[in-house]
């Protein structure tokens, strides 16, 4: 069969023109089904059956299967099979009629993803309890150390999360390579009634961390989910002020990531100390924010009373973080509420460290 043939076959089956697709099949003869039985398409290595599976387009599935012999396990350059195509697409006839005719539940593609992992990508718990009834092992865990219910609470769907923990109450007993657990992940998704179900029905640690020294609470604020936030410190005593290994706390996250409401919530409803210093190189809050470019939360913490003149370990101010980060508009907004170019311990002034010219103008007085 000629290409542009061969790339019909692909438009019929991917569009689900099953007879279009016989007529063309039986129209090559037996050439034209040893091509079809055997072919892989694209850079992906994808068989017909991947992408009748992929687009759920059952009636295909069942003429590959049935009527050419197609192999149900026939996988492409990622190893994944048909059974993966539909489980994440969540075409719940086509996971059925796989399994049926004998597709391995818990087949592994690249990065050794179940069928049942990336069921739990979607919302859709008639495909993961279809997986589930045939055997699927929620407790598999692919290359980064995460498993099925992991996955799950980071797309937030209560009914997916509370099937898997009634299936398998202990399910929630796991943690990533990186010692993330399922709360970590919910919280900094922002999925708050899957961390209320979390803390309702699974025994975590308050302010348990994972390798970096990060809880689930600076987790949720630093991604700006206020909400979970508090459900946390409210239903699991988180602590506002847990420092992660570098010694930084919340207030710090939240101002590396620009979460303005965050910040408030963390000055005004708990009082954090808005000048409170990472443990380490001593840095304050305002020279984290300054050395992003975070001009929004530059003035937040000045509005909120942050030292504007503070200084770290190395005798640097906001403004030669500014730099450091080579952000112009930082660097300018903190010239304009005064804060003046200065030498740090090293005798190194903060226009020294520009390098970028547009850093370097906002030195020059025409530039102010």
């Amino acid at each position: 069969m000629d290409e542009n043939t061969l790339k019909q076959l692909v438009k019929f089956t991917q569009e689900g023109q099953l007879e279009s697709l016989e007529k063309q099949i039986a129209s090559g003869g037996s050439e034209a089904v040893q091509a079809v039985s055997s072919r892989h398409w694209g850079r992906s290595g994808d068989t017909l059956l991947h992408y009748a599976a992929r687009h759920g387009h059952l009636d295909i599935v069942e003429y590959l299967i049935q009527r050419l012999d197609m192999d149900v396990e026939v996988y492409n350059n990622d190893y994944k099979r048909p059974l993966h195509e539909a489980a994440s697409m969540s075409h719940e006839d086509c996971v059925s009629f796989l399994l049926q005719r004998g597709a391995a539940v818990d087949s592994l593609k690249k990065a050794d993803w179940t069928p049942l992992m990336m069921a739990c990508t979607r919302r859709n718990l008639g495909v993961i309890q279809e997986l589930l009834s045939h055997g699927a092992d929620p407790a598999l865990r692919n290359k980064d150390g995460w498993n099925s219910f992991h996955i799950a609470c980071r797309e937030g769907d209560p009914l997916v999360v509370q099937h898997l923990l009634h299936a398998v109450p202990d399910i929630w007993r796991t943690e990533s390579k990186t010692r993330r657990t399922p709360l970590h992940t919910a919280a900094m998704h922002g999925c708050e009634e899957v961390v209320g179900i979390l803390l309702d029905r699974c025994g975590y640690t308050p302010d348990g961390t994972d390798s970096c020294g990060v809880t689930p609470f600076m987790d949720a604020v630093r991604n700006g989910h206020i909400s979970v936030a508090r459900l946390l410190l409210e239903k699991h005593q988180a602590s506002p002020t847990a420092s992660d290994i570098l010694g930084a706390q919340p207030l710090h996250q939240v101002s590396v990531t620009g979460q303005d409401e965050a910040l408030r919530f963390l000055v005004q409803e708990l009082h954090v100390d808005l000048n409170q210093r990472a443990t380490g190189i001593q840095l304050t809050a305002l020279h984290y924010a300054a050395k992003e470019g975070h001009t929004s939360t530059i003035q937040t913490l000045l509005e909120l009373g942050a030292d504007l003149h503070v200084r770290d370990k190395k005798g640097r101010t906001a403004l030669h973080m500014s730099c450091i980060g080579q952000h112009a508009a930082a660097a300018r907004t903190l010239l304009l509420l005064g804060l003046k170019d200065s030498e740090d311990a090293s005798g190194t002034t903060a226009r020294q460290l520009a390098s970028r010219p547009d850093v370097v103008k906002v030195f020059e007085c025409d530039a102010l």
